[in-house]
């Protein structure tokens, strides 16, 4: 990505554009974007596999033992990729507000995730002769949140750690990758959307693929817009925090509670007056027209 043989400043248009775009190959960018949520999932199956088999337990007891629990969001590259960030945790059996077992550690975690993250494999499909599998990169980075992370060594809050991820996660924070906020009807309307050449050609290529019966469950043409993503890009287990049922009911009761009662006073928005009947000029004329007679134009040259 981008041209080599210089360094490229912050904000340059060449950063996450393909060295050669004809040979780039786009079909698995998408397939990537497409097959990420499950590739995620396949991740927390081994996490789970692995951290019972460090506690010497089989992987259908953990759950009485241990609850592993995250809060992920999913990001874009400025190329258009999606990668992740997470926080994952290891309560005890009943949630967040039990301790977990001695053995569950944060090192103990943080090296199960490292392992899971590598044995984490999905098979792809096969396209243009090619079969494709997705696995994550070697760009893993595994970071213990201690109380030290945070200014003065203060105790760890839900709060706090939600700002720590959001810094890591928009750190980087890079241009935008030419997603669109609506869905395409068809693929013409992308020539009346704002979009760098790069991100157009991804959403060709989802709208492309998605003709393929065999590629029919990803519904490639429903996630064009999204350069082939359909996950959801903030996901959290149950058990990690609150639920978002409970914070909308919790919202909608402090709104009624502190929005005054209605007034029954009228309010007049505006006053109205019959100002007269006819046609606009241009409908005057169009009229005339039609009919065969003077325009109103016509009628005064004509009496000049």
């Amino acid at each position: 990505m981008a041209s080599g043989g210089r360094t490229h400043t912050k904000g340059d248009p060449l950063l996450g554009t393909p060295l050669d775009p004809e040979r780039y190959d786009y079909t698995s960018a998408v397939l990537w974007n497409a097959h990420a949520p499950a590739l995620w999932a396949r991740f927390m199956l081994h996490l789970r596999r692995t951290i019972a088999a460090a506690a010497g337990v089989p992987q259908r007891l953990l759950h009485k033992v241990a609850r592993v629990s995250y809060a992920k969001v999913a990001e874009y590259q400025q190329r258009g990729l999606i990668h992740f960030h997470a926080v994952i945790r290891l309560d005890g059996p009943a949630g967040p507000y039990t301790p977990p077992p001695s053995w569950a550690t944060p090192e103990l975690l943080a090296d199960a995730i490292r392992i899971s993250a590598a044995r984490a494999h999905l098979d792809g499909p096969e396209v243009n002769g090619r079969v494709r599998s997705f696995v994550f990169g070697e760009q893993i980075d595994t970071k213990i949140i201690r109380s030290t992370a945070f200014q003065g060594g203060t105790t760890i809050t839900e709060g706090k750690v939600a700002g720590y991820v959001a810094k890591y996660a928009t750190k980087g924070t890079e241009a935008a990758t030419g997603t669109l906020d609506h869905r395409l009807k068809r693929i013409t309307d992308l020539w009346f959307e704002s979009v760098p050449e790069h991100a157009a050609r991804m959403i060709r290529t989802a709208w492309t693929l998605g003709t393929r019966e065999d590629l029919k469950h990803l519904n490639l043409r429903k996630w064009a817009h999204m350069l082939g993503f359909r996950g959801h890009f903030s996901t959290k287990t149950r058990a990690y925090s609150t639920t978002l049922s409970a914070l909308r009911a919790a919202r909608a009761a402090w709104q009624r509670r502190h929005t005054p009662p209605t007034s029954p006073t009228t309010l007049v928005l505006a006053h109205w007056a019959y100002d007269g009947t006819g046609l606009t000029p241009d409908l005057e004329r169009l009229a005339s027209l039609i009919g065969g007679g003077p325009t109103r134009e016509q009628g005064v040259t004509a009496g000049a």
